[in-house]
């Protein structure tokens, strides 16, 4: 079998997700139905989102469940966009501006130009520093100045990336003293590293409607099914919707739920949360083994996002390898049975430099010769092995194809 390290493009499902979903799709009923069936669905459905809202330190009336973390990410960016322009007291809109990091995920990058493409919004971007953690000083200057004009601030709590984990209560504390909403995409953090959005709005005396208020996560990077992720949304927060046509979950994302779904999201999420800080130290040993064994295996490889045991994910290498296509080597490194990838799984294919590599000022060479090595639940000193095996005979054939011409026959 081959040995699997992507997982931070989606991991395996859990047996506890497995089962729970299993026997979630034995229930017959909508849960927004009446009848005994249907009330019996909605039992199950409650009960998972109260139990996802614990992992998460939230209650469960303020988890909206989404089809995946790029619906509950535009979810939360254009609905919070498009409720301050709303509440203009003089219908101006003049609460047009987003304050958004570089080097975000395409979720996010994607949502922030189709609002500014379509609804005239002003996209600020906040640069990052050379590990890729967010410029806080150009944060707070830009809070000062314009703090009146800004719809809302988004970020990632780690860049899915090089995994550099951002300064997530120093952001929110600045949002909630600027009255802004902050919006922070959790996904590649989930079940990583410990998240509680009570407590961070506690400690930053967030008020109504400021400060951190919204977090989307996804089930299938914490071993829960592909197809469903979640919004925690704050009671205070005022937001708009997308998708109309029933008023389900709080009258924020309509339409039936899927039960067996979130019986699945739940299991696994109480499964990582069991066990977060023994997985995340056992990530982190085989994480920092990878590391030391990659950098003295070939020459020319640079380690990538913070090197600080405690400043990047437990499950995170990124690495960059000079003269060689990120492409190259992960085809390489897969047909020798170790699937990696050269950067988000929503990007893959796509042979273009890392716009976070470039965003930390590294140059394009860099940029496309980059690979990210994600370890998971079940993730194994044996994968390490396998991974650091076969990498100097991948690099050595990558290195002698070198750097792809960026022309073309057809761009003469």
């Amino acid at each position: 079998m081959a040995v699997y390290l992507d997982h931070a493009a989606t991991t395996p499902m859990r047996p506890e997700a497995i089962d729970a979903m299993v026997d979630a799709m034995r229930l017959v009923g909508n849960p927004a139905s009446i009848h005994s069936a249907g009330q019996h669905a909605k039992r199950v459905l409650e009960e998972s989102r109260e139990r996802i809202a614990a992992t998460l330190g939230v209650d469960g009336i303020e988890v909206v469940f989404t089809g995946n973390g790029t619906e509950a990410v535009n979810l939360a960016i254009k609905g919070l966009w498009w409720s301050r322009q709303a509440s203009e007291p003089d219908g101006s809109g003049a609460r047009r501006r987003i304050l958004v990091p570089a080097g975000e995920h395409h979720a996010t990058v994607d949502t922030v130009e189709w609002l500014a493409t379509h609804e005239g919004a002003v996209v600020d971007e906040v640069p990052l520093d050379e590990v890729g953690r967010l410029r806080l000083d150009v944060l707070e200057r830009l809070l000062d100045e314009h703090a009146a004009s800004v719809a809302l601030v988004t970020m990632l709590w780690a860049n899915n990336e090089v995994g550099t984990i951002q300064p997530v209560a120093e952001v929110a504390r600045l949002t909630a003293a600027a009255g802004v909403p902050l919006h922070v995409d959790a996904v590649s953090a989930y079940g990583q590293v410990p998240i509680d959005v009570r407590g961070i709005r506690r400690d930053t005396r967030a008020p109504r409607g400021a400060g951190l208020v919204a977090l989307s996560v996804s089930a299938h990077k914490i071993g829960g099914p592909t197809g469903i992720g979640a919004l925690v949304l704050d009671r205070s927060a005022s937001l708009e919707p997308l998708i109309h046509g029933g008023g389900q979950q709080r009258k924020v994302r309509s339409g039936t739920q899927d039960v067996a779904a979130a019986a699945a999201f739940a299991a696994a999420a109480e499964a990582v949360q069991a066990a977060l800080a023994d997985d995340a130290a056992r990530m982190a040993g085989l994480r920092d083994r990878l590391i030391a064994g990659a950098l003295a295996a070939v020459p020319g490889v640079h380690l990538s996002g913070d090197p600080a045991s405690d400043g990047r994910l437990p499950g995170n290498v990124h690495l960059s390898f000079d003269g060689c296509e990120g492409d190259s080597l992960l085809f390489l490194l897969d047909a020798a049975g170790v699937a990696v990838s050269t950067g988000s799984a929503c990007q893959a294919g796509v042979p273009e430099p890392s716009h976070v590599l470039m965003a930390m000022g590294r140059t394009e060479a860099d940029a496309r010769g980059a690979l990210r090595i994600t370890l998971g639940h079940d993730s194994t000193d044996a994968d390490v092995d396998a991974f650091l095996a076969a990498l100097p005979a991948a690099h050595a054939q990558a290195a002698k194809a070198g750097l792809a011409a960026r022309a073309t026959s057809f761009d003469r």
